[in-house]
């Protein structure tokens, strides 16, 4: 039986269609009803679905009157205040291709972005100019000043047209610059069901950065298309997080697996309103699952994904141990460009047609989508089972070469992270000398914790060639801003001592 599975064809998006418009109709329906609380400083500031159109779409006609138009690049660099949205969506209403960036990028490294993606423009917050940008600036005080114009008319227009552009976490090399169109939001309707059970009565809670694909769908313009409420508690502080959570009566809470760690480390009193929570970022450990099932009585739906289609594997709250393809993907395992058979590793490939995938890499004017016979292979490496399972098994530069074998960093990483007083683990490669490269992992622990139980767990559970060489206690790993294990760095971490 091949690694295949084929959940589609997915809803067509409208053939008249405005990202802005969309994730806004709310506004028409409930507009009272809050969209989006954001606490800055502690304080939550509250904004209904009619001021946030209105604002949105007086943005759009001051960008407009500013030069702004269809098609047109800009650089969103905004911290985590409603200004982010605002700019998002007004730029969505004018057609123009909105790129936001994290604001805890240098500006070297942002000026390293647009040399690849060439903006016309940019919309900062006013301590984060850039003095070599030769485009046009406008600040975040001038668009405020823009919102209480006469309100724009979404362009609406071909759903298969450009829409906004987001940068890779470049983890594994380079940032790169993918391009989506318009239709993106509306393929993240595929997750409602098959990851959140989201409905408009929710109030999400999202702890990410706006400028986050995952905070920017997940925590934002998802709740805010169904008609729910969103909530941006702007801290990653375990006690303020449980408290505002409290506050907000929030039903579904998202975060990378490190903030949940943090939780569990300050367990105050789970809201009576939380239904479960959602992971997606990096890998959730089972240790951790379990921890908060224990404390919350709630389960968390992990997902996987990435920049170029977002989450398309993911769990429910129905069925919340494992990842399973969501209601209207196309899903293969490749090696090479064969289908492998069921439970055999191979490259996770998601359907050329689905209408969650980029529309390709931008480098300097070119656009590239690299698709094989059909498929878009990923960088990433996992399993499908005849059940209908899947696993990841780790990014394909990840995979380890033991002796000629071929070994899944996750598949060692599943087995130590299951062992009590283990909190995180990091399995690589490390040359211990010329030519000579051993696995190693890498672990987080509980201070008394013995090493020697993790040897022991290795050698019943992992055939010899599987067991790492080397098991090492570290302070913590080595992760991006989001939250993402950087495996490239943790050869840096052995010590021969």
């Amino acid at each position: 039986m091949d690694a295949l599975i084929d959940l589609s064809p997915a809803a067509p998006c409208p053939q008249n269609f405005n990202l802005a418009a969309y994730v806004l109709r709310a506004a028409t329906q409930t507009p009272q009803k809050t969209a989006l609380t954001v606490y800055e400083e502690g304080i939550p500031r509250r904004y209904s679905y009619a001021h946030m159109a209105r604002a949105v779409f007086g943005a759009a006609t001051g960008l407009r009157q500013a030069g702004i138009a269809a098609g047109d690049r800009v650089l969103l660099r905004i911290g985590n205040t409603v200004d982010f949205p605002v700019c998002f969506l007004a730029l969505a209403a004018l057609d123009a291709v909105a790129m936001p960036c994290s604001v805890a990028l240098t500006d070297r490294e942002v000026m390293e972005l647009l040399r690849k993606t060439h903006p016309k423009a940019m919309i900062c917050d006013p301590k984060l100019g850039l003095e070599e940008f030769d485009g046009q600036t406008l600040q975040t005080q001038q668009v405020q000043a823009f919102q209480t114009l006469p309100p724009a008319r979404p362009v609406l227009g071909d759903p298969n047209r450009p829409g906004y552009i987001i940068f890779t976490s470049g983890t594994s090399g380079q940032p790169r610059a993918v391009l989506h169109a318009h239709r993106a939001v509306w393929a993240r309707r595929m997750m409602w069901e098959g990851w959140y059970q989201l409905t408009s009565q929710d109030v999400m809670m999202h702890a990410g950065a706006l400028n986050w694909t995952y905070t920017l769908g997940t925590g934002l313009m998802d709740p805010w298309a169904i008609g729910a409420s969103a909530v941006i508690p702007n801290t990653q502080e375990p006690a303020k997080l449980w408290q505002i959570m409290q506050a907000e009566k929030a039903s579904i809470f998202a975060a990378a697996p490190g903030i949940y760690r943090r939780l569990l480390q300050q367990p105050l009193a789970c809201p009576s309103s939380l239904r479960h929570g959602l992971s997606a970022g990096d890998i959730l450990p089972q240790a951790l699952r379990d921890s908060w099932r224990d404390h919350t009585q709630t389960p968390i739906c992990e997902a996987f994904g990435m920049t170029e289609c977002s989450t398309f594997l993911s769990a429910t709250p129905s069925a919340p141990d494992h990842l399973a393809v969501q209601p209207g993907r196309k899903i293969a395992i490749f090696d090479g460009d064969d289908l492998v058979p069921c439970g055999q590793v191979g490259t996770i490939a998601v359907d050329s047609q689905d209408p969650g995938l980029m529309l390709g890499y931008i480098e300097d004017a070119a656009l590239t989508l690299p698709v094989k016979n059909g498929w878009y292979h990923t960088a990433d490496q996992g399993q499908i089972f005849a059940d209908g399972r899947i696993e990841f098994a780790g990014r394909s530069g990840d995979i380890l070469n033991a002796g000629g074998y071929r070994v899944a960093p996750r598949e060692l990483e599943q087995i130590l992270e299951a062992c009590p007083g283990v909190q995180e683990v990091g399995v690589t490669e490390v040359e211990v000398r010329r030519d000579v490269s051993v696995i190693a992992a890498f672990v987080v622990t509980e201070e008394q914790f013995d090493l020697a139980q993790l040897d022991a767990l290795a050698a019943r559970d992992l055939a010899r060639y599987k067991q790492p060489r080397i098991m090492q206690r570290v302070p913590a790993l080595p992760r991006n801003a989001n939250g993402k294990l950087i495996r490239a760095d943790l050869p840096q971490l052995w010590s021969r001592k």
